[in-house]
């Protein structure tokens, strides 16, 4: 008993699970303090309701510290946001969100995923590197930077088959 109690108090071990609207506040939170251009409470209530989104969040004890949403079209997905609080990074804690995440998808008849990312966000790049994405295109000044500078895209795809 005082070990399951040690553990809670510290944190306790992570858990990935479907996200519902009652986590869309602390979503926004975790998104806004990830992105440039976070999303608002609003729009993560509306995805969480969409039957085509698969949203997940990633729980630390009774915190939660994370979140994966993808967008599902027939057999294919796009990963729309992934986003670890930044106190909580470098712990191969991302690994196990998206890995859980793309089981799901699995799950739901996906065979092919794709997803966008900043070409100089190496943190998120090696994560989806060792998680099997591969480059397949690039987008030229894709993302537009609070202070006007324009930031290639990579396009990355897996496939789940």
């Amino acid at each position: 008993m005082m070990r399951w109690l040690s553990e809670w108090w510290r944190g306790g071990t992570a858990a990935v699970e479907p996200a519902s609207v009652r986590d869309a506040a602390r979503l926004a939170q975790l998104h806004a303090a990830s992105f440039a251009h976070g999303w608002g409470e609003g729009e993560f209530e509306s995805m969480l309701s969409e039957r085509n989104t698969l949203v997940h969040r990633l729980r630390l004890g009774r915190r939660t510290i994370g979140f994966a949403v993808s967008r599902i079209g027939a057999d294919e997905a796009e990963i729309l946001s992934v986003a670890v609080d930044e106190a909580y990074r470098g712990r191969g804690l991302s690994r196990t969100l998206l890995m859980t995440h793309l089981g799901h998808l699995a799950g739901r008849g996906v065979r092919t995923i794709f997803l966008e990312v900043e070409e100089n966000n190496q943190p998120a790049r090696r994560l989806y590197d060792r998680c099997g994405f591969v480059v397949v295109g690039r987008r030229e000044r894709y993302y537009k930077q609070p202070n006007g500078e324009q930031l290639n895209a990579l396009l990355m795809r897996r496939d789940l088959s």
